[in-house]
């Protein structure tokens, strides 16, 4: 064959193509444990940080056995419902109607003190955000939050994953004369209520996506917080 023509050339491509392709599918299958595995460790640390619980990626699984007693799905009544809470994925469940979407409940004993554990998926304003928020017993007054996100602004709507803005949702409350009210983000500073927090200076779009979060997912697990 002529290594100067053009079929000779194009063969060539192909099989290049061809084994570049192999190389990289295998090289993604021999990653794919570890990588669920990270995965999995990112999700418990999450989980117990909403708890306030601080692990590293190697004591995670340790400390959520140990924390975490209890984990179910409810759906929109509040009812338990068969399937595994924590491979629910949330990126999917978003999308549907409170009253088709599996609901995942995660139960922690902290100190001898129940805590509800839900998770949260909304959008920012660049792209989707997440995070978990931790009940007292009396499904009402917030433990503790953690919040992270995609692709927010550095410095901006980012800061949604520090503490100073994460802190602020402690001990407020999520009903009010038993009516859910959710917890309002307010621009301007100033956020003195039972169920209000600042917005971040600068991210306000991505601290409205925070409130939106809340607001959408609160409502679905409100059957429930009311059992």
């Amino acid at each position: 064959m002529n290594k100067q023509g053009n079929t000779y050339t194009f063969i060539y491509s192909i099989i290049l193509v061809v084994i570049v392709a192999v190389l990289l599918s295998v090289i993604a299958l021999w990653l794919q444990p570890t990588q669920n595995e990270n995965i999995e460790n990112e999700k418990r640390q999450n989980i117990l940080r909403s708890v306030n619980i601080t692990s590293t990626p190697e004591n995670s699984k340790e400390l959520f056995d140990k924390y975490i007693t209890r984990q179910f799905i409810v759906n929109s009544k509040g009812e338990e419902v068969a399937g595994n809470a924590f491979t629910v994925d949330l990126s999917k469940e978003v999308k549907k109607s409170c009253e088709e979407r599996q609901l995942p409940v995660y139960v922690a004993n902290i100190d001898g003190v129940t805590k509800y554990i839900l998770p949260l998926q909304g959008t920012g304003l660049w792209g989707p955000i997440w995070g978990y928020i931790s009940l007292n017993a009396d499904k009402n007054t917030v433990y503790g939050t953690v919040f992270d996100h995609k692709g927010e602004t550095p410095g901006l709507g980012a800061e949604i994953t520090q503490d100073r803005f994460r802190r602020q949702f402690d001990g407020k409350t999520i009903f009010n004369n038993g009516n859910l009210v959710s917890i309002l983000v307010k621009k301007g500073g100033g956020a003195t209520g039972p169920h209000e927090v600042d917005a971040i200076s600068g991210g306000t779009i991505t601290s409205k996506g925070v409130e939106s979060m809340l607001k959408n997912y609160l409502t679905c697990y409100e059957p429930f917080l009311k059992k």
